[in-house]
């Protein structure tokens, strides 16, 4: 009997001496799990309203969330009696640890949170980047995703996309296409500027403003040439480019006007006799 009375009266101490701390950790813990699912979800409605990747905003809603319970476990350790700073040193150096394993994974990512905020370019442009010239398919946050012109897909880390240049062929709603025409020398010039002018002019994806450029740039080795500058929408880039140089061909081969292709003249001279055997 004494020895109950004893156990009852140890717990009793046991349960006035830690019951408080016990009390006031679950607390901590419960109200901390509220209170960060709470403070994620207005991050996550405050990056949905001001136009932020949905992608970025639910990796950014996982780490708030996750760092708001380290700090709640900790206050409920330390609300336990149990010394932290330890405990967040362990943290620091796993932490750091973490970072220099995955510091090509954390630049990809930070490089796709620049492209996600920044926009430099969107799905379906088509682009230069990273070494890769392609349709974007999909922006993530560690790769951006490239479709290339023969159907191929690229996979290209973020770091490498924004460690360069970016070429939106897509950003402007026009473009100006740029061909180079020779003629022979013996050829018109002007006759050949008013065909190559005839051909822009029923050409309806060519634009008139800005108004295109026909002018003479070289005069190469073998052929005058011209620098020929119309302007289109971006869409149609590709079509004006081989319409109008295959146009130029057969009006210059209509019309008697040559293009040239490179050539040499040799011309030989006669070395007269010295007399000598």
């Amino acid at each position: 009997m004494d020895t109950i009375e004893a156990l009852i009266e140890q717990l009793q101490k046991t349960l006035v001496e830690y019951g408080p701390s016990v009390l006031g950790a679950l607390a901590i813990l419960v109200i901390g799990y509220f209170a960060a699912k709470i403070l994620t979800a207005f991050l996550r409605r405050a990056l949905t309203r001001a136009g932020i990747d949905e992608t970025l905003v639910r990796f950014a809603a996982n780490i708030s969330q996750m760092a708001l319970m380290v700090m709640v476990l900790i206050a409920m350790l330390e609300r336990l009696g149990v010394n932290t700073t330890s405990f967040a040193a362990v943290i620091a150096a796993a932490g750091l640890a973490i970072g220099l394993a995955f510091q090509d994974s954390l630049s990809n990512f930070a490089s796709g949170v620049l492209v996600i905020v920044f926009r430099p370019f969107g799905v379906g442009d088509f682009v230069e980047a990273g070494g890769v010239s392609g349709t974007v398919e999909e922006v993530q946050i560690f790769t951006t995703i490239l479709k290339t012109p023969d159907n191929k897909r690229v996979i290209v880390g973020n770091s490498a996309v924004t460690g360069g240049s970016i070429t939106n062929y897509s950003a402007n709603a026009t473009r100006r296409v740029d061909l180079s025409i020779g003629i022979g020398y013996a050829d018109d010039i002007a006759k050949a500027r008013r065909i190559i002018q005839g051909i822009l002019d029923e050409d309806q994806r060519v634009l008139s403003e800005p108004e295109p450029v026909i002018l003479v740039l070289e005069l190469a080795d073998s052929s005058v040439n011209f620098a020929v500058r119309p302007w289109c929408a971006t869409g149609d880039y590709w079509g004006v480019y081989a319409d109008v140089t295959e146009k130029i061909k057969l009006a210059f081969d209509a019309e008697g006007v040559s293009i040239p292709f490179p050539q040499t003249d040799v011309h030989l001279h006669a070395v007269p006799s010295n007399g000598a055997a």
